[in-house]
């Protein structure tokens, strides 16, 4: 019971972290992570990253039957789709920060490669991003394009809602969101003026020194 008691509380320490630094807002965003028992942990439904409540985080057991808290987030379909397609992760974290959320916007957002190469750390924490198209918050269809992708990617960007990162764990899957929200950052900063990205070289040389998984 102690591990489960360290992970509510890690979960509530970095959701607060996510929210006090302006990457999530309001009751925006959720959270999920793999128990010891093999169940889920989730952020519930209306809730703030602010103000989250360890004792009140909705536990699934391992058949996904929620034993104790309150109701989940609605997007627990984009969740489930993650831990069933890719059986290495731990924790997955959906944000609707900003510049990220922008970037999605551009008419020329790339759908299979949404990150421009412009520092070494997002190629090596993600991966491509995938971007998928506008779905309606909570709608299965979300899960759907996620499973369609078969397990390939780590993160996705929903057009005009927010990234979703899976990693093998809470502090993973933080680092890398966090990631994907600077090099979006970046990308709006230096939009059209024609910044010096890493050229295909480089991107390929971090690929196969940190054995970063590169899906086309």
């Amino acid at each position: 019971m102690s591990d489960l008691n360290d992970l509510r509380e890690r979960i509530c320490m970095f959701a607060r972290a996510l929210h006090e630094r302006g990457l999530t807002h309001g009751s925006t965003g959720n959270i999920s992570a793999r128990t010891p028992d093999g169940g889920l942990l989730v952020t519930p439904t209306g809730s703030s990253f602010l103000t989250l409540d360890p004792a009140r985080l909705s536990r699934f057991d391992a058949q996904m039957t929620l034993v104790e808290g309150d109701p989940p987030t609605k997007e627990m379909p984009l969740h489930q789709a993650f831990y069933d397609t890719r059986a290495t992760s731990g924790a997955i974290v959906h944000l609707h920060s900003a510049h990220s959320v922008a970037l999605s916007m551009m008419p020329d957002a790339d759908e299979d490669d949404f990150l421009p190469h412009l520092t070494p750390y997002p190629v090596m924490k993600l991966g491509r991003v995938k971007l998928l198209p506008y779905f309606m918050p909570g709608d299965t269809a979300i899960g759907d394009a996620i499973r369609g992708l078969a397990g390939k990617r780590s993160a996705v960007m929903l057009a005009n809602h927010g990234p979703v990162v899976a990693a093998k764990d809470l502090e993973a899957a933080v680092y890398a969101v966090e990631e994907l929200e600077a090099s979006a950052q970046l990308a709006m900063m230096t939009r059209g003026l024609n910044p010096r990205a890493l050229s295909d070289d480089q991107v390929a040389q971090l690929v196969e020194r940190f054995d970063v998984e590169w899906e086309k």
